[in-house]
């Protein structure tokens, strides 16, 4: 395990109001070509507006390629920069690499750093705030006892256009492992509230498995709208839904390790979540989404039945229920 520097090493003030973090302790274990390769991340009004590489043993020529991919995340918002997806230089692979993960570490500090300063209570008086707010609380409770039709179908457009598109809040693999590693900061993620209550204590107190998958996630939303598009549907057998489910939990324990083992976390920015946040999405990531989307015109909500890893654990989860499924 790495050693842990002091929050002096790793953080310090300017006279402007911005921070500076530094990766030279944060980011040990993530070595270039020949070692270390240290950052300091200044921060500005939840913006980044410079990154300095320190000192390091690379060599000077590829470095200097590899360098370019600094001005990628400069004017980026952290949660912008968490996000996105950055390409290694060709010919400068370990550089940039070692730079990447460096920004990553350097901005997920930051963000966490941010969050323990201060609550920033103007957030909830945002419009987007507000009416996003608003429509979860909606999905969280007028369909326990509202059976209409209609109602439905308009609550599925606001969850895909108001808590997709515009909000971005979303339970996705990504957002659960944020939550695990930086808390959940209230009130700024009240919406995030809502939907990780939905998520894990209606199955739990109210029976209320799946609530979350069927009635709340926008991408969930967006698959049902498609399926209203058209009656043709693909007949399929229960032997293969059955194996086809199998296989989505075979699949998440194997993303899951890939995870704690270090390998495979850049599949987190293929996850077609991401694509409501159609600026910073990778084109993979959008066409992964509007693939299912296409499919779910013909096979009722296939990606969360048969591959979503955040449906997968909430699945699991569910099954610590005693109550019977409603």
């Amino acid at each position: 395990e790495q050693p842990r520097a002091a929050a002096t090493d790793t953080v310090r003030h300017l006279p402007d109001g911005s921070l500076v973090v530094s990766t030279a302790q944060l980011a040990r274990d993530i070595k270039g070509y020949g070692g270390e390769v240290p950052l300091e991340i200044t921060v500005n009004d939840g913006k980044i507006t410079a990154i300095k590489a320190l000192r390091n043993d690379e060599t000077p020529e590829f470095f200097a390629q590899a360098s370019q991919l600094l001005q990628q995340w400069k004017g980026k918002t952290l949660d912008e920069a968490a996000t996105m997806r950055v390409d290694a230089v060709t010919g400068a692979t370990y550089s940039s690499r070692a730079i990447i993960g460096n920004v990553k570490r350097g901005v997920d500090f930051a963000r966490r750093h941010q969050a323990s300063q201060a609550v920033d209570w103007s957030v909830m008086l945002e419009p987007k705030s507000i009416v996003g707010l608003i429509v979860a609380l909606m999905a969280a409770s007028l369909p326990l006892w509202v059976k209409n039709r209609r109602y439905r179908i308009v609550q599925q457009v606001l969850n895909v256009a108001v808590l997709g598109f515009w909000c971005g809040t979303l339970l996705s693999t990504q957002a659960m492992i944020g939550f695990a590693a930086g808390g959940l900061r209230l009130p700024e993620m009240a919406i995030s509230a809502v939907m990780l209550v939905t998520a894990f204590l209606y199955p739990l107190v109210l029976g209320r498995r799946q609530y979350f998958c069927s009635h709340v996630c926008p991408f969930g939303s967006l698959q049902m709208l498609a399926g209203r598009c058209t009656k043709r549907k693909i007949k399929m057998k229960p032997r293969t839904v059955k194996i086809l489910t199998r296989c989505r939990r075979v699949l998440w324990l194997l993303l899951m390790h890939g995870i704690w083992i270090g390998l495979w976390a850049d599949w987190l920015g293929y996850d077609p979540f991401a694509a409501f946040m159609w600026r910073t999405a990778s084109p993979i990531a959008v066409g992964i989404a509007v693939a299912f989307v296409a499919l779910s015109m013909f096979v009722p909500r296939p990606y969360c039945r048969f591959v979503c890893p955040s449906g997968t654990f909430l699945s699991l989860s569910e099954r610590l229920s005693f109550l019977p499924k409603k």
